[in-house]
């Protein structure tokens, strides 16, 4: 099968095309790419096909009949293009041009190898705000539904105000065009449809450690105390052996401390919480915002909507309302190789079920007994409150529990 080209085009169009690529696309049989690529070509005479979002389609097109091809995309295309699908299903030579991300730094007169990237193109924004969170630069690659007034909105709404965005617009064409804008100025702007975004922090923003403290996180008033202490979480969290592209399942997360910790050490990953009280649901969401968190929150009894949820990586259960089994059995089921199950127990009788759950399923579990106790004035002196000791329940499963 001949190697196909794949040419970056900028916003000019052929104007900075070299005369070498024009040649190219000129003698091809075909040419491919979206319909602002091959509106600067009204005068070839080959096949013209237009990349929507049939890929799969494409590809069997190009595969199954082959023609001297040339595929146009915007800027590099193998930044966060249709080169890096291309380039593993079939041979092409990639030509590129300059990308909007050096355009935009370019016209701010900034480096960029020191930014943080994502693509919103074609995305959920889901989880964009535990990503970007503390980052220096960020870099918004954008489409129509995640424009610079979505960006804003969705920014505001997590009170990330201490970054000024910069929005590039045509980078490198006719109708170019940039600013610099609060928050604010953005979400109530106008802009054309080819744009970037570009997040600068200005001055310092709320941060929180690992471990945070229990006043932080809002609470059940009058009755607080319905949450996995501090102490009692970091340890859970240890033992569920996060990594940065986690998965994750809060199952009964009440507060949402578990959840919202757990998306801070999985930012490129996704977090799902499930709590069947309505009013802790309300006092989760209030946290997320807080705490910058962005993850999937789920009003509900587990097991019912855990098949909502992709198959995790580790699962943390810390309310199970009677249910503790039927929720052992789709974990344990659904848990990716080399996953992690922990579970908290406060009684003797759950600590049983719990490890009768797991025998059952072939898994072996390791119990901690933690107990705390936490320093209290007293006039001039110190004593010690008790914490309640809780049993920390850890299962992984191998390649054993597959058989």
């Amino acid at each position: 099968m001949e190697r196909m080209k794949l040419i970056g085009i900028g916003a000019d169009g052929t104007d900075s095309l070299p005369s070498l690529y024009e040649q190219w696309i000129h003698e091809s049989e075909r040419l491919v790419g979206g319909e602002r690529h091959l509106s600067f070509f009204p005068h070839y005479k080959g096949e013209k096909i237009v990349i929507r979002s049939n890929l799969s389609s494409l590809l069997a097109t190009l595969v199954n009949e082959p023609k001297k091809t040339v595929i146009l995309a915007s800027g590099d295309p193998l930044f966060y293009g249709i080169g890096s699908y291309l380039a593993k299903k079939v041979p092409i030579e990639v030509y590129p041009s300059v990308s909007s991300l050096q355009w935009a730094f370019a016209k701010m007169g900034e480096s960029w190898h020191d930014a943080y990237v994502v693509s919103l193109h074609g995305r959920s924004m889901k989880g964009l705000a535990q990503r970007i969170d503390g980052k220096e630069k960020v870099a918004i690659l954008t489409d129509e539904t995640n424009d610079p007034r979505a960006i804003a909105s969705y920014l505001l709404e997590y009170g990330m105000t201490e970054y000024e965005a910069f929005v590039g617009e045509n980078l490198g064409g006719e109708n170019e065009r940039c600013r610099f804008m609060t928050l604010e100025e953005m979400k109530d702007g106008m802009f054309a449809s080819l744009n970037i975004v570009v997040l600068r922090r200005v001055h310092k923003g709320p941060s929180w450690t690992f471990g945070i403290e229990d006043e932080e996180f809002f609470q059940r008033k009058p009755e607080k105390g319905l949450i996995t202490k501090k102490e009692v979480r970091v340890l859970s969290l240890q033992a569920l052996c996060l990594h940065e592209k986690s998965v994750v399942w809060d199952i009964g997360t009440c507060t949402g401390s578990v959840a919202i910790e757990a998306a801070k050490m999985a930012r490129e990953g996704a977090i799902f919480a499930i709590e069947k009280n309505a009013h802790d649901i309300e006092i989760c969401q209030k946290n997320m915002k807080k705490f910058r968190a962005d993850f999937t929150l789920v009003h509900g009894r587990a097991p019912e909507h855990l098949e909502q949820f992709p198959d995790p990586d580790a699962v943390f259960i810390g309310g199970t309302s009677g249910s503790l089994r039927d929720i052992v059995a789709v974990c344990c089921a659904r848990l990716k190789q080399g996953g992690r199950i922990v579970v908290n127990a406060v009684t003797i009788e759950t600590l049983y079920e719990a490890m009768e759950a797991f025998r059952q399923y072939g898994y072996h579990a390791d119990i901690l007994l933690a107990q705390f106790s936490r320093s209290k004035p007293i006039l001039q002196l110190t004593r010690f409150d008790a914490l309640n000791p809780i049993y920390i329940i850890s299962a992984r499963k191998d390649e054993k529990n597959d058989r």
